[in-house]
């Protein structure tokens, strides 16, 4: 049998091809200098990532290509005069194109010409990101002259050298005219390694992006936070000061509801707040993959993102902690709040049981009382019986007299039924004891 046909008849996991492709997946786009590249992010509104299938299969249909099968969530599209490499990701979709550059191409040109104008307008989205990147050989523009440049626009401007020396890069990180630029200069870069470090610099771009949309909230929450903690120290003190279970109640109920909204808070900017920080470390990780070396008088793009994102990351991540701190806060004073709630109830039920135990043995007592004048009541009525009786049989009963016979029943009729009542009370009792025990067990 040849080995190299053989084909195991093992009983695959679905998903096995799949997660196998995955790694090679979104590969770079192989760039040969000279080329311009266009990047787009929109950011996924409403039902826009729904309609970006059939947004491509139009563009697909106006350059007479074949429907791109938009499943696996990226797609290539070669047109000839431009090339387009389409990624969606969870929050937001990427549009990369990719332009050669003719020796007629004047300065400011880009990779979007060539694209149909009405339909990039109708990109599906918000745009969130556009950055427009000009890869140049070194023998086409000298990094020493884009250096001059920069050091007479007097703006702070980054510049280093990449891939361990193989290529240039500067920007400003500032938008002009709707995008940010990138100028790359290669000087000893192959297509593919042109292509990552491009594909490099464009996700710094987005992921930085991303990761600052969550410092608007971490603003907005840094306010109401102030504001919740000042409420809460206030709260603090009227318990302090409560002098009735109806103070400290209406304190817990505005603990509760202080509560409520630091919960609804974390609720709503957890997911924001954890995205921030996954993009700056993957902000960093690309940082990192450039393999900078720093060129004399500039910031590398390390040093500029240090400088100016990592900040106001750790600002959203200094929020996030004040936000779960200041819940933690909250559940501990309500919880002994409650505590001091619960243990006053319980003195009132204390109190509650003992007028009930008091009452419970004036009953009995008067239950006694009653009891007494019962057995006094049957007697008197049981001897006036027996003194009927002897009147109408005091031949029978006769040398006794009916004053002797009735006189001689009352003691006997008070002892039984008071023996009665006695043994009833010991009946009542055991029934009451078994009672007890089952439910016991």
């Amino acid at each position: 049998m040849d080995r190299a046909t053989f084909t195991p008849l093992f009983d695959q996991h679905p998903l096995r091809q799949t997660l196998n492709d995955e790694v090679h997946a979104r590969p770079p786009v192989p760039l040969q200098t000279p080329e311009f590249v266009t990047y787009l992010a929109f950011l996924h509104e409403g039902d826009s990532a729904d309609r970006e299938a059939g947004h491509l299969r139009r563009l697909a249909e106006q350059l007479g290509l074949p429907p791109p099968q938009t499943a696996s969530g990226h797609v290539f599209l070669d047109a000839g005069e431009f090339r387009l490499k389409w990624e969606r990701h969870q929050e937001f979709t990427s549009y990369t194109f990719v332009r050669r550059v003719e020796t007629r191409d004047a300065a400011g040109e880009h990779a979007l010409i060539e694209v149909p104008a009405n339909w990039r307008q109708d990109i599906p989205g918000l745009l969130i990101v556009a950055t427009h990147i000009e890869l140049r050989s070194v023998s086409e523009v000298s990094p020493e002259t884009v250096l001059s440049q920069f050091s007479q626009t007097g703006m702070t401007s980054v510049a280093s050298q990449l891939a361990d020396g193989g290529g240039w890069v500067f920007t400003d990180f500032r938008i002009t005219d709707g995008f940010s630029r990138f100028l790359v200069l290669d000087e000893s870069l192959t297509p593919r390694q042109a292509g990552r470090t491009v594909q490099r610099l464009l996700e710094i771009e987005t992921y930085r992006i991303m990761a600052l949309l969550a410092f608007p909230v971490a603003k907005e929450v840094r306010a109401r936070l102030s504001q919740t903690e000042m409420e809460l120290a206030d709260l603090m003190d009227q318990m302090g000061a409560a002098k009735s279970p109806e103070d400290e109640r209406h304190v817990l109920g505005r603990l509760t509801t202080l509560a409520a909204e630091v919960e609804r808070s974390v609720a709503r900017t957890t997911y924001r707040f954890g995205a921030a920080a996954a993009y700056y470390g993957l902000v960093r990780r690309r940082i990192e993959d450039l393999r900078e070396v720093r060129v004399k008088g500039y910031p590398p793009v390390c040093e500029f993102m240090e400088r100016r994102l990592a900040p106001a990351v750790d600002t959203c991540a200094t929020t996030a902690r004040r936000q779960e701190e200041l819940s933690s806060r909250i559940a501990r004073s309500s919880q002994l709040l409650r505590t001091r709630v619960d243990l006053e109830l319980e003195h009132q039920n204390q109190a509650l049981l003992a007028q009930m135990n008091t009452r419970s043995r004036l009953q009995l007592r008067l239950q006694e009382t009653v009891e007494g004048l019962s057995v006094v009541a049957i007697t008197y009525y049981g001897s006036q019986l027996v003194q009927y009786i002897a009147k109408g049989a005091k031949d029978l009963i006769a040398p006794v007299t009916t004053e002797v016979a009735t006189a001689v029943s009352i003691p006997v009729i008070a002892g039984l039924v008071a023996l009665g009542l006695r043994r009833v009370h010991h009946q009542l009792a055991a029934e009451g004891g078994g009672a007890g025990s089952n439910v016991g067990h």
